[in-house]
């Protein structure tokens, strides 16, 4: 009771929201939104205490695509990536220290352009936390980091009738590529 008794009194709970907002605030992987509201969603890169977390979201993220949920073939999955140094993984960790989403990026080249660049193949915003900005805070992130590591560009593709995440990539200025075809083969 005498835990919860101080959130009960306003000036309590706004020094204790000011002294929060103030600690979290210190860390560059928070944002403030337009308004200069602190957004406690904090992008990092994945750590090995994140696996359970992740291995659950990577499932996530390939049922969606219409994969069966495989909890251990996600797991083997994500230690290879960061044990190989094969990709580079962000995290959403909420303030609650879970983990609300995830991208990834695979270096590659351009033949063309003769540089770096990073595949971004991943996305994945867990369903109960679509629509706060999580998938934008994680492009972002990941974007400011392939400038740092000196990528020229940035591709990834996505489904045609994802028109949400469309929505979302040109947002942030992606440009739809009108000129070339994708195309897979199979290798069994």
């Amino acid at each position: 009771m005498l835990r919860t008794r101080w959130l009960q009194n306003p000036a309590a709970l706004w020094l204790f929201c000011i002294g929060r907002a103030l600690f979290y605030s210190r860390d560059s992987s928070f944002h403030r939104d337009s308004f200069g509201v602190l957004d406690l969603m904090k992008i990092r890169t994945y750590e090995p205490g994140d696996l359970a977390e992740m291995t659950r979201l990577f499932d996530d993220y390939r049922v969606f695509y219409e994969q069966p949920s495989n909890l251990e073939l996600a797991r083997r999955f994500i230690i290879a990536r960061a044990h190989g140094k094969d990709s580079v993984i962000f995290v959403a960790q909420s303030d609650e220290n879970r983990l609300a989403g995830f991208c990834q990026l695979y270096p590659s080249f351009c033949s063309v352009a003769a540089a770096p660049i990073y595949v971004l193949y991943d996305l994945y915003v867990s369903p109960e936390n679509r629509r706060n900005g999580i998938a934008r805070r994680l492009l972002e992130v990941a974007a400011a980091h392939a400038k740092r590591d000196g990528k020229v560009r940035m591709d990834l593709t996505t489904a045609k009738d994802n028109l949400k995440a469309q929505a979302l990539y040109e947002s942030l200025g992606w440009q739809r590529d009108e000129i070339f075809y994708t195309y897979n083969l199979t290798i069994n």
